[in-house]
């Protein structure tokens, strides 16, 4: 597995980065024979906070994503990773019979939209108005999966929102994760 841990605004020593490599090692090959790589970056949040953000590919599609501030980096990484290791035991048997069930996901190239904090000005284009600016685009594939499985994927990744392809009405679906901690699902009609 390739593991880069990089620090913003800190210099990251040693000592910490074995301590990365081994947990993280440990924790992605319990569950993933073969990892593909993972990243893990350190922050200092507030002056007196370290965050830790983990991200973690683990195979084609699959993206586990993890962050906890703490007073020490360590504990902060810490209990990032074990977020980690809760939704992989939450998900181990689900992730098993996914890939060995279901043939080969049709996929479909969607467009990708990534926006982000601290850009320079030069970064972004000039906006009219109230519009919101796109700050990063990329091609991404939008890949058939049932409804479960989009909501797993979508715990696993701690993302906000994802967009598939269900596989019995062939329609775009969504599944996103609403302000109250429930799972809302968008199956649009046909006009």
């Amino acid at each position: 597995m390739r593991l880069t841990v990089e620090g913003k605004q800190l210099d990251v020593g040693d000592a910490l980065r074995e301590h990365v490599r081994s947990n993280l090692v440990e924790t992605a090959e319990k569950y993933f024979p073969n990892p593909i790589e993972a990243t893990v970056v350190f922050s200092k949040e507030g002056g007196h906070l370290f965050k830790a953000d983990i991200s973690i590919h683990v195979g084609k599609g699959i993206v586990l994503q993890a962050q906890h501030a703490a007073s020490d980096p360590y504990p902060a990484f810490d209990t990032a990773s074990d977020r980690l290791a809760k939704r992989l035991r939450r998900y181990k048997n689900k992730l098993k019979d996914h890939h060995k069930e279901l043939p080969e996901a049709a996929n479909t190239d969607a467009a990708y939209y990534t926006i982000s904090g601290g850009l320079d000005e030069d970064d972004v284009e000039e906006v009219q108005g109230d519009e919101p600016a796109v700050i990063a685009e990329m091609a991404t594939a939008i890949q058939t999966m049932s409804v479960s499985d989009a909501v797993m994927r979508l715990d696993l990744a701690d993302d906000a929102a994802l967009l598939f392809r269900h596989p019995t009405s062939k329609r775009l679906n969504m599944v996103y994760r609403r302000k109250d901690g429930n799972i809302g699902w968008v199956d649009p009609k046909d006009a």
